[in-house]
C-alpha cells in the first residue's frame, strides 16, 4: 500500500463515490491489482477475476488507502460516510451502548441491511442491539492503516452473498504488501477540547518467493467533549440552596472519553503450484465511558425519599447535589480465517475452501449510580453484565471457465455456506438488577440510569443456517455483459428463502455503458432480536422525571397480549439502472437511479401502557416489542462527475457527487396504523440529499486539499415518557482544508482542519430542559471545528 501524504491524494488517489475514480489509465501503475491499463480490479459483485469498476454491472465506489488516511476519526464508519453521500452516520451521544458502537446506514436503510466483509469474506455482528433493533456490525474495529481499499457495492446482493446485502455490501481488502510503515495523528477541537491521539505500525515481509505476511497494530485515545449548557433545573437549585457546590455542567453532552487497540493481520503461502493457504484476521479491545442524564435531588422523588423502609436514610447523605450516572464499556472484538484455494485444468476452475469464526463482547458496568430500592445497602457502582455475539462460517466456493464461443467464457461460480449463530446474555452482579425492600414505597429498583441484565433476561440463543447459490456472468460479445445469481437458504428458526439477481451491462461505444440490475434480497431475524428483553431509562425533557421503559422479547407472554408476533425475515425487490462514462481525457462521470422495496420491515412497535392487574415489578413507564413493522419504498439517485489531469505545473483533481433518497412507509400490518413514530423516522431520520465536492491540487512536493460536506433537511425524534418528540433541521454544509508536504520518499506530513469554518447546527430546542444543545441524531459531528496533525513514515 502507498503511504503518500495523506490529504494530498485524498482525491488524487480514489474519487471518493464514483465508480470510476479509482485510478486512470494514463498514470495509475499496473499492479496485481489493477489490469493492463492500470484500471483497479474489483472483487466486490462480481466472481468474474478481472472486472474493474467501469466493466460491473452494479455501481461499486472504491476508497483508497490514503483516502481512509486523510479522515482524522480512527472509525471507519465516520471516514465511510466522510467518502459516501448515501452513507450516514449518527453520534448519538449517552444513548447506552450506542454511545460507542455507532449506527451506519446505506442508502437510508437499516444498519443491518448492509452486508460486511474483509477479504471477500463475511464480518460478524455486533453483540449491541440499536435502539430499533437493528443488529450490525461494527466498523469501529478495524485498524485503518490495515486496509489497502474498501469496495462499497451500492445494490442489492442477497441472491450472491445471503442475508443482509439489502442496501449492499462494504468489502474490507486488507494489505497484503511487504514493507514498513507508521503514523502519528494528533487532533483537537477549537473548544480546546476532544484531544485525541492515534499511532499505528504495520510491518509486511515476503515468505520467499511464495507469499507474505502483514501485521498492523494501532492505539487510539479519544478525550471526551462537551457542548453543554447547565441545565434550568440545577440553576434554580443553585440559586435556591447557595451553600451547595452544584458541578456547572451536572452533566455532559458530546463524545465518550474512549481507549482502543486494534490489530490485523493478513497471510497467503504458496504451498505448491495450484494450491494457496491463506489466514487473515483483525481484532479490538476497548473501553470507554460517557453521561447519562443528571438526577436532581429535589424533583427525583423515586431516588431521594424518606421511608419508614429504611428510617433516618436518604439519599442525600450519599449525593447532596444529586448525581450522574457514568455508564462504561469494555469490548472485545476477534475474528479469524483460513482457508485454502487453487486452481485446476490450468485456471480453468478454482475452488476456496475457508472457516471463519467470529466475536463480539461487550461488557457495561455503571458508577456515580445506586440501586434506591436497597436504600443504604446500595453500591455506587455495579457491574451490569456481557452481551456476546459468536458467529462461525464454513465456506465452499467455486469457479469454472466454460467456453460458449462467446468473448469471454461464462463464468459459473457455486458453492455453499454453513452459518451458526449464537448470542449470550451474561447476567450483571445482583444489585444491578435487585427489586429491594424500598420498592414497594417507591424507591426506583435496579441500578439507576441503565439497570443490569438479570437472571430471567441471561441466557444463549443460536440459530444455524445452510445456503447454496449459482452465480453466473458472460460476455458473449464485447460490448455486452449479462449476468444471473440465485440462492437457497434454510434457517433453523424460521424456515427457507429464495432469491435471484438478474444484471446486464452494454457498452455501445468506448468509455460510455449502461448498466442495470434486478434482484431480490432479504435479512434474517438474528437469534437476538428473536429472543432477548432489554430495559432502559431516559428523562422526560417536560417533567424531568426519569422514566423506564421496557423492549420485551415477540415470545414474552406480556408481548404477546399486546399483540406480538413471530419475527419474519424482511423481503426485498431492488432496481438499479443507469449509466458509467470514463474518457481518456480524465473526465469520468456516472449516474444510478434505484428503488429499493422492502416488506415486513423490522422495527419496534408502539410503546403501550403495562395492562392494569399485570405484574409490574420494574416499574416500566412504557413496553414495546420487536416486530415487523411496514413495508417501505426507498428511491433514489447518485450522481457523480469527477476530472483528473494536469494543470498549469501541477496536478487537479476534482469531483462533486450527489445522493438524492426517499423512503416512503407504504403498507404494514394493521396493528402499526397508529405507529405514527416508527413512520417518521422511517422516512425523515435521515437527510434526503447529501454531496460531496472535492478539489485537490499537487505540485512537486506540496499538495492542498479542500473537501466540502453538504447534509439536506432531516428530522430529529427523541423518546418521551409520553412517545416522541421531533423537531426539523435545515440543511448543513461543512468544510475540510489539507496541506501536506513530502520531505523525502520516506517521510510526510499534513496538517489541516476538519469544520473548517466551526459551522454548527441548529439548537435542538426540545432538549434544552437538559443541558443539550445540539441533537444527538445528527447524521453529522456537532462538536465545531477540529484542526489536526499527521506524521507518515515509510520503508
Amino acid at each position: 500500500m502507498k503511504f503518500l501524504t495523506g490529504c494530498a491524494y485524498l482525491a488524487l488517489n480514489a474519487a471518493f463515490v464514483s465508480p470510476l475514480y479509482a485510478q486512470s489509465a494514463g498514470d495509475a501503475a499496473v499492479t496485481d491489482d489493477s489490469d493492463a491499463s492500470g484500471q483497479v480490479i474489483i472483487v466486490t459483485g462480481t466472481r468474474d477475476i478481472g472486472r474493474t469498476q467501469f466493466d460491473t454491472a452494479a455501481p461499486v465506489d472504491i476508497i483508497s488507502s490514503d483516502a481512509i488516511d486523510s479522515v482524522v476519526s480512527s472509525d471507519l464508519a465516520t471516514v465511510l460516510a466522510r467518502q459516501l453521500p448515501s452513507f450516514n452516520v449518527q453520534r448519538l451521544p449517552a444513548a447506552d451502548g450506542q454511545a460507542f458502537v455507532r449506527p451506519a446506514s446505506l442508502r437510508g436503510l437499516s444498519p443491518d441491511h448492509t452486508l460486511v466483509m474483509v477479504n471477500g469474506k463475511r464480518y460478524h455482528r455486533s453483540a449491541l442491539l440499536g435502539s430499533r433493533g437493528a443488529q450490525a456490525p461494527d466498523l469501529n474495529t478495524f485498524p485503518g492503516l490495515a486496509v489497502k481499499q474498501v469496495e462499497v457495492l451500492r445494490d442489492g446482493a442477497s441472491a450472491q452473498y445471503g442475508s443482509d446485502a439489502i442496501a449492499g455490501v462494504i468489502n474490507f481488502i486488507l494489505d497484503d504488501t511487504p514493507g514498513l510503515q507508521m503514523f502519528g495523528q494528533y487532533s483537537q477541537y477549537y473548544e480546546n477540547d476532544g484531544d485525541s491521539y492515534q499511532v499505528g505500525l504495520q510491518g509486511g515481509v515476503a515468505l520467499g518467493d511464495r507469499g507474505s505476511l502483514v501485521v498492523t497494530a494501532e492505539f487510539s485515545d479519544g478525550a471526551a467533549t462537551s457542548r453543554t449548557r447547565q441545565r434550568p433545573d440545577a440553576i434554580a437549585l443553585q440559586e435556591a440552596r447557595p451553600d451547595l457546590a452544584i458541578p456547572n455542567p451536572v452533566q455532559r453532552w458530546g463524545q465518550p472519553d474512549t481507549q482502543t487497540i486494534r490489530g490485523a493481520f493478513n497471510m497467503k503461502y504458496e504451498l505448491s503450484d495450484g494450491l494457496e493457504f491463506y489466514a487473515f484476521g483483525t481484532g479490538a479491545d476497548g473501553d470507554g465511558v460517557t453521561d447519562f442524564n443528571w438526577r436532581n435531588p429535589v424533583g427525583t422523588g423515586s431516588v431521594f425519599k424518606d421511608t419508614t423502609v429504611f428510617p433516618g436514610f436518604n439519599f442525600l447523605s450519599i449525593y447532596p447535589t444529586g448525581f450522574t450516572p457514568r455508564f462504561g464499556t469494555e469490548f472485545s472484538d476477534l475474528q479469524a480465517v483460513g482457508g485454502l484455494r487453487g486452481d485446476l485444468a490450468d485456471g480453468g476452475f478454482t475452488y476456496d475452501l475457508s472457516a471463519s469464526a467470529g466475536r463480539s463482547r461487550i461488557e457495561y458496568n455503571m458508577s456515580e449510580s445506586l440501586n434506591a430500592s436497597l436504600g443504604p445497602d446500595s453500591p455506587t457502582s455495579f457491574y451490569l453484565g456481557r452481551l456476546e455475539q459468536r458467529e462461525f462460517n464454513l465456506n465452499a466456493d467455486f469457479v469454472y471457465q466454460l467456453d460458449l464461443g462467446g468473448f469471454r467464457p461464462v463464468n459459473v461460480a457455486f458453492g455453499a455456506e454453513r452459518r451458526k449463530e449464537t448470542y449470550e446474555v451474561g447476567a450483571g452482579d445482583p444489585a444491578s438488577y435487585a427489586i429491594g425492600p424500598g420498592a414497594a414505597e417507591g424507591l426506583a429498583p435496579n441500578s439507576n440510569g441503565f439497570p443490569g441484565f438479570s437472571p430471567i433476561q441471561a441466557g444463549t440463543f443460536d440459530q444455524t443456517s445452510y445456503a447454496g447459490y449459482l452465480d453466473l456472468e458472460w460476455q458473449p460479445v464485447e460490448m455486452l455483459t449479462i449476468g444471473a445469481a440465485a440462492r437457497y437458504e434454510d434457517y433453523s428458526e424460521f424456515g427457507d428463502t429464495f432469491n435471484y439477481k438478474l444484471s446486464g451491462r452494454v457498452e455501445p461505444v468506448d468509455g460510455f455503458a449502461l448498466r442495470a440490475t434486478y434482484s431480490t434480497g432479504f435479512r434474517a431475524p438474528t437469534p437476538a432480536q428473536l429472543n432477548t428483553a432489554n430495559t432502559s431509562q431516559g428523562l422526560d425533557t417536560v417533567t424531568l422525571q426519569v422514566f423506564t421503559r421496557g423492549r420485551l422479547s415477540p415470545s414474552d407472554p406480556l408481548a404477546v397480549l399486546l399483540g406480538a408476533q413471530p419475527l419474519r425475515p424482511e423481503e426485498s425487490e431492488s432496481l438499479t439502472a443507469g449509466f458509467a462514462y470514463q474518457g481518456d481525457n480524465g473526465i469520468s462521470a456516472s449516474i444510478d437511479l434505484y428503488q429499493i422495496k422492502v416488506d415486513s420491515r423490522f422495527g419496534q412497535s408502539a410503546s403501550f401502557a403495562v395492562p392494569a392487574g399485570v405484574a409490574n415489578p420494574n416499574r416500566f413507564t412504557s413496553v414495546s416489542y420487536f416486530t415487523n413493522d411496514f413495508d417501505t419504498r426507498t428511491r433514489g439517485i447518485d450522481a457523480v462527475l469527477a476530472y483528473r489531469g494536469p494543470v498549469g505545473p501541477g496536478k487537479l483533481s476534482a469531483s462533486i457527487a450527489y445522493n438524492y433518497n426517499k423512503t416512503k412507509v407504504t403498507g404494514g400490518a394493521s396493528s402499526t396504523i397508529g405507529n405514527e413514530t416508527q413512520r417518521r423516522i422511517f422516512e425523515e431520520r435521515l437527510p434526503q440529499n447529501n454531496a460531496t465536492a472535492t478539489l485537490g491540487y499537487q505540485l512537486g512536493d506540496f499538495d492542498l486539499t479542500l473537501h466540502s460536506r453538504y447534509y439536506g433537511a432531516w428530522t430529529d425524534s427523541s423518546g418521551n415518557a409520553t412517545g416522541d418528540i421531533f423537531q426539523e433541521f435545515g440543511a448543513t454544509v461543512l468544510f475540510d482544508l489539507s496541506v501536506g508536504y513530502r520531505f523525502s520518499e520516506h517521510v510526510n506530513l499534513t496538517v489541516g482542519a476538519e469544520n473548517l469554518f466551526d459551522t454548527y447546527p441548529d439548537e435542538a430546542t426540545f432538549q434544552a430542559s437538559r443541558g443539550l444543545i445540539y441533537s444527538r441524531n445528527a447524521p453529522y459531528d456537532t462538536d465545531g471545528g477540529q484542526y489536526f496533525a499527521r506524521l507518515g513514515v515509510q520503508f
